[in-house]
């Protein structure tokens, strides 16, 4: 579960409920199934909402100089309630964590970057292309069991619908609930 809030965190912009069943193939890649509820909550526009369902691999690459390097593949098919039409994306993760302490389940640091782009358009406005690209640094805390918090600093750059482009700076906080 992932709100998103706005500017000075006073309104819940967006609401993402994604669920997903994986199977690991090996020690080093996991495939999922998911499916994704978003609500949509814009300042100023009318609220909508998108179901996506998508398939993912996810591939530990491996530890290079105690830099744990992994990489997520997710193919999305992407259906909102103000179009008609189906919109296929595909986003591509890259992610490095580098432990900052000597203990197995230390403090690490932590960037990873991620590529958006839309393979088509749709009456809904995804625009075929470069859709969006987001850039994190910050801190992998541990948590109870193999859980993680991670906080640091977001840069998102987004190609909108009419080639605006806008720039989001993002304070991320990110709980990962293990078992």
């Amino acid at each position: 579960m992932q709100p998103r809030f706005g500017d000075g965190i006073s309104r819940l912009d967006q609401l993402i409920v994604r669920p997903a069943i994986g199977w690991k193939i090996s020690d080093s890649v996991t495939v999922y199934q998911g499916y994704a509820r978003v609500e949509n909550t814009p300042l100023g526009q009318r609220a909508f909402s998108e179901d996506r369902s998508f398939q993912q691999v996810g591939w530990e690459i491996g530890t290079f100089e105690r830099v744990k390097l992994s990489s997520r593949t997710r193919f999305e098919q992407r259906f909102q309630t103000n179009g008609r039409d189906t919109g296929f994306r595909l986003r591509q993760m890259l992610r490095a964590a580098m432990p900052l302490t000597e203990e197995k389940r230390g403090v690490a640091a932590v960037a990873w970057t991620e590529a958006f782009v839309a393979l088509n358009d749709t009456d809904w406005g995804a625009r075929a292309g470069f859709d969006r690209i987001r850039t994190f640094v910050g801190l992998e805390l541990p948590l109870q069991g193999p859980s993680t918090l991670e906080v640091g600093y977001m840069n998102q750059t987004v190609h909108a619908p009419a080639s605006r482009v806008t720039m989001d700076h993002i304070i991320s906080v990110n709980v990962s609930l293990r078992q």
